[in-house]
């Protein structure tokens, strides 16, 4: 058996989140076009004596590191497809945003499930692979998958897209998270009593993609979360305007948030509107990153 398995996996943006009416299951339909960008957690595992989830990096103290934790979840549910013990730890080196709304937990999630297969030989299929990852959380498939896709369902159900370029991004880590459930309950709050159309794609966004077309892009970037982001913590609208008088192309919250996102027309601009943001005290942290890059990767063992 190997003795250990390292897997990379990056960070997402949405450039577009399209929010449906609340389901009767509590969840929401969703038009969600990701972009994997290239900020990784990297988790490795090794064989146990039961299973075991350490931590470092960044806000390591905020993950939680039991039976909760998506990483370790992943492994229980590979193992028990696989009628075998859950015997490995899993040490995740963070590099994304923790509660950022840049899909961290589910990058660690999509990355044990990989690396637990190849520790284990379990020979898993991508179809079993992608179908755990949907059984864990809408979010975790794409960060297996990276690149860029269309979500639709709960953002589970995924449909590669092409893109013809790289876009640069500069994103702004708030001081603190942001809890999911908590930005969505929100955004049902705002929209009460309004006729929430059914969640699309926007046809402009896609074409923009397909072209590398930054400004393209820039001009059709929408979240349907991010007024309840911006209601629960205001103070994002001051990092928005900074980084947007800094030069972006266009400024949004990343996902649910706290994150903000930046698209920057090169990569030289993108410099720029960090060291603005950085200048301007309204967020913690400050990182630029390109996309699309490839999801879950195998890097070791």
């Amino acid at each position: 058996m190997t003795a250990s398995v390292t897997v990379r996996v990056p960070a997402k943006v949405n450039v577009q989140l399209a929010v449906g009416p609340l389901r009767p299951d509590g969840f929401h339909d969703l038009a969600n076009v990701f972009l994997a960008v290239g900020l990784y957690d990297e988790v490795t595992v090794r064989p146990h004596d039961g299973l075991k989830v350490t931590c470092e990096g960044p806000d390591a103290d905020k993950v939680p590191l039991d039976a909760t934790n998506l990483a370790a979840r992943a492994a229980l549910a590979l193992a028990a497809r696989h009628g075998r013990e859950a015997n490995v730890h899993l040490h995740i080196a963070k590099d994304i945003p923790v509660a950022g709304g840049m899909a961290g937990g589910s990058a660690d999630g999509a990355g044990a499930l990989l690396a637990c297969d190849a520790l284990w030989g379990t020979g898993a299929s991508r179809d079993e692979l992608l179908e755990i990852c949907a059984e864990l959380g809408s979010d975790v498939p794409f960060s297996l998958v990276g690149g860029a896709a269309l979500g639709r369902g709960r953002g589970e159900l995924l449909t590669p897209l092409e893109t013809g370029g790289t876009f640069h991004w500069v994103f702004a880590v708030a001081d603190g998270g942001l809890s999911t459930p908590a930005v969505y309950a929100e955004c049902d709050r705002l929209r009460a009593g309004t006729a929430v159309p059914d969640p699309e794609p926007s046809a402009d966004l896609l074409a923009a993609l397909r072209a590398g077309d930054a400004p393209a892009l820039a001009a059709v970037l929408a979240n349907d979360l991010q007024p309840a982001a911006l209601s629960l913590r205001p103070a994002l609208a001051g990092t928005l305007a900074a980084g947007s008088g800094a030069g972006a192309l266009a400024a949004l919250v990343s996902g649910s948030g706290p994150t903000t996102a930046f698209l920057a027309a090169d990569e030289a601009t993108a410099r720029k509107v960090a060291d603005a943001l950085t200048a301007s005290g309204t967020c913690r942290a400050v990182r630029t990153a390109r996309g699309p890059v490839p999801g879950a990767t195998v890097v070791a063992g």
